[in-house]
């Protein structure tokens, strides 16, 4: 596949992410020194933010009914510690400059749709390029929150796509089995239902026994969706498959001075394009993802986008391009119980 969204048969590498998911598919800068923004000691008490009660979806709300079995009580606790958790942890406040010297390397990457319509995300750890750090996870849920933004309307889960082949400066791809705790209990906790499958391949023996000792903290629920060394394409479309150790048919080459502000003046588009549809709509708790992704027009109030509003808004997405000798832009009450 091209670079360029749409065409194939070019023998230049892609190099952007892909902007839609297969029609086939269905939905169930240079190194310098950067700090963590100034503002990241945040506070957990506090009177909620718009941004909050934009995150705080009909979806999203149902996503912790779920995960807690209908446990309404249980539920409610779980959605204030997320809450508390992203203020505390700062989500909101990572920027691209801050997470930037982390994806150098494309150890994380995020391209293409499986046969679901659900966003992949690769890492692959022998593209390490760091010490050990905080900000080494904080970049791994940076993309995360990403990849929610590249979710089409009706997909609300991830594939993770982990390869663990050494590379020449490391060999050793495991990480401290501390870290994959934190991270496992981040993503049960607070990433419910957002995993659709995880699939590994290139597993040497040292990852075997580091899973072994992982699999006692991982629910039962997920190691279901553990798929080791498998042909990924019963999960992932070939031509949306990278070539590279996969077996797929999609040819991509990491270059971060195209790529990172690529992915992240697209996330910024779409989640632009979301607060527009939830302002409309009259900013209330509860929103349908569906309507804020514009899988419908209809809010769950009822209120129709529609005019104006939504043909310029319609306008301004259908001139998004991810061509690389584009110019990129510049990053500049019944639920009231749960969230009191």
């Amino acid at each position: 596949m091209s670079s360029k969204d749409g065409e194939s048969g070019a023998s230049a590498p892609r190099k952007t992410p892909i902007l839609v998911a297969h029609a086939g598919q269905q939905a169930s800068g240079s190194r310098r020194a950067y700090r963590r923004p100034a503002d990241q000691e945040k506070d957990k008490s506090g009177p909620i933010t718009d941004s909050e009660r934009a995150w705080l979806t009909r979806d999203c709300l149902l996503r912790y009914l779920r995960a807690t079995k209908w446990n309404v009580d249980d539920a409610a606790k779980r959605v204030q510690a997320t809450m508390g958790w992203r203020r505390e942890y700062g989500l909101e406040g990572f920027t691209p400059d801050y997470i930037s010297p982390e994806q150098e390397t494309g150890k994380q990457i995020i391209c293409g749709y499986d046969k679901t319509g659900r966003p992949c995300q690769y890492l692959n750890p022998g593209r390490q390029n760091t010490d050990a750090s905080p900000r080494q996870i904080h970049h791994l849920f940076y993309m995360v929150e990403r990849v929610t933004d590249m979710m089409p309307a009706g997909v609300e889960q991830l594939s993770l796509m982990i390869n663990f082949k050494p590379s020449k400066k490391r060999q050793n791809t495991s990480v401290p089995v501390s870290t994959a705790r934190e991270v496992l209990h981040i993503l049960q906790n607070h990433y419910p239902e957002r995993l659709g499958k995880a699939l590994i391949i290139n597993v040497p023996w040292i990852v075997w026994g580091f899973f072994k000792i992982i699999t006692p903290f991982i629910d039962p629920v997920t190691r279901d969706k553990l798929k080791f060394n498998e042909d990924m394409k019963q999960y992932v479309p070939a031509e949306q498959l990278w070539s590279e150790d996969w077996a797929g048919q999609m040819d991509f080459e990491y270059d971060h001075d195209t790529y990172w502000p690529a992915l992240n003046e697209l996330c910024k588009q779409r989640r632009e394009a979301k607060l527009a549809r939830w302002s409309a709509a009259g900013q209330i708790i509860g929103e349908s993802e569906d309507y804020l992704a514009g899988g419908t027009d209809t809010s769950v109030t009822g209120f129709k986008y529609e005019g104006e509003a939504k043909a310029g808004l319609e306008e301004k997405m259908a001139a998004t391009t991810l061509d690389e000798k584009a110019p990129v832009a510049e990053e500049p009450e019944p639920l009231a119980a749960v969230t009191a």
